[in-house]
This record gives C-alpha cells, sequence and structure tokens, in this order.
C-alpha cells in the first residue's frame, strides 16, 4: 500500500480496497487469510495449494500442490468442501 502512494500522488487507501473488493468480485483475485495476520490476495484461479511463511521476515510463499491427506472426523451429517494449510518456519534468506 506504501509502495502505492509514493508512486501515485492522491491514491487513497479507500481506492485501493475499493479495486480490491471488486477484483475479488470480479474473481481476478482471491483472498488469502493467514492465521493472525492481514489478508493477502493472489492472482485466482490457480490449484490447489498451500502456503509457506517465514516468521522473521513474514513473507509468505506458494507451495505447489498439495502432498497432505486430510480427512477429519465430522460430525455426522457434515461435508468437507475444502482445507487450507500453513507452515511456518524461516525462509532461504532468512536463515
Amino acid at each position: 500500500m506504501v509502495l502505492a502512494q509514493e508512486s501515485v500522488e492522491g491514491l487513497s487507501i479507500a481506492t485501493v480496497y475499493r479495486n480490491i473488493n471488486l477484483l475479488v468480485e470480479e474473481q481476478w483475485l482471491t483472498a488469502v487469510e493467514v492465521p493472525g495476520d492481514s489478508t493477502r490476495y493472489e492472482v485466482a484461479g490457480k490449484g490447489h495449494h498451500h502456503h509457506f511463511q517465514c516468521k522473521r521476515c513474514s513473507k509468505l510463499f506458494e507451495l505447489e500442490g498439495c502432498a497432505v491427506e486430510v480427512k477429519p472426523k465430522l460430525p455426522k451429517g457434515f461435508r468437507s468442501t475444502g482445507h487450507e494449510l500453513f507452515v511456518y518456519g524461516v525462509c532461504a534468506a532468512c536463515a
């Protein structure tokens, strides 16, 4: 956000969020809900994948594919429609 405001004089945060919301509604962007952190956004239409977050620099990295088999014990009548997995650690640049 700060970079955008430095690049475009008079750009308001409301304009940025209004455009992000429009891009999400139009399915150009997908929200990535990061536990304990602010929402991030990525280009929509990617295959199922997970994320790695560096605990030192807070950068978020995509993990290709899904190697985790998730079979939660759901209450009777419940049906799972997906899952999220975040891996935390230290990235190569911070190691």
